[in-house]
Formats: C-alpha cells, structure tokens, sequence
C-alpha cells in the first residue's frame, strides 16, 4: 500500500508552506462555522478544501513554487518588522536594534545599569539611543547599502 501512495505522488507537488496555512485557515473557518451560520463562509470552506486537495496532487510544479513563492513574500514582509523583537526575546546578552538612516540591524550590548546611554552607528555615523548599555564593540547583522 505503501509503495502505491509513492508511485502515484510521483512527479506530483506535495505539500509545502502555502498548503500548511490553508489547512489553519480551513480549521479556523471550521471553528468560526460552528458559531456563525453563514453561507460565504460555508463556501470559503469549500474552496479551502478544494485547493488543500488540489496544490498538493498538481504535476504543475512550477506553477505551484511560484504560488508558494509569491506566499512567502507576502509572509515575510509582513513579519520583517517584527524580526528584532523577535531576536530580544530569543537572545538574552544583547539587544537588537535597527538604525533609522541606513536600516541597518545592529547587536548591542545588554544594559549594566538603567539610564539613556548613546551608540554610534558604524554603518553610516548616526547616533543612536539606547537604554544603559556597556561600551563594547557594536556589531552589524544586516545592512541595506544605498550605492
């Protein structure tokens, strides 16, 4: 039984990013339905149900990674602005911030003692704000050069 599923999702698409948020987003409307009685969403649902089916069996591969692709994009930036924050909570020695001038992502030193302290941004030479921090040396994680 096995080698059948294989032999016929051969040359097939298969899941991937997109196909993982349709099936949360089908189990949300699942979820809403039960307390809202609504035709749009019954038909929501539906067309949900079939792309979760159809992406997945497709031979049009190409077709489907550039629906992933566009998927991602649309993903990522409206998730960029959170990265930093994202960063402080992981990492616990230093704090994440971004310059306003070059939108470069600097790592800083985490704060000794409470007060507004100053650092330079090696990029592009603005001063930043920043709250108590120990003078080491500031490092860059990414730079968007305007050349």
């Amino acid at each position: 039984m096995d080698d059948r599923i294989r032999k016929f999702m051969y040359g097939r698409y298969g899941p991937d990013e997109l196909y993982k948020f349709q099936m949360v987003l089908y189990f949300i409307t699942l979820i809403l339905g039960i307390f809202i009685k609504s035709k749009i969403l019954s038909i929501v649902q539906l067309l949900l149900v079939a792309s979760i089916i159809f992406r997945p069996m497709s031979k049009k591969i190409y077709k489907r990674s550039d629906e992933n692709q566009r998927y991602l994009k649309i993903k990522n930036n409206l998730l960029k602005p959170f990265t930093n924050i994202k960063r402080n909570i992981k990492d616990k020695d230093h704090i994440y911030k971004k310059c306003h001038k070059c939108k470069t992502t600097l790592k800083l030193p985490l704060p000794s003692k409470r007060g507004i302290k100053h650092a330079k941004c090696p990029h592009c030479g603005k001063r930043i704000t920043l709250i108590a921090f120990k003078c080491q040396k500031i490092e860059i994680i990414t730079s968007k050069n305007k050349k």
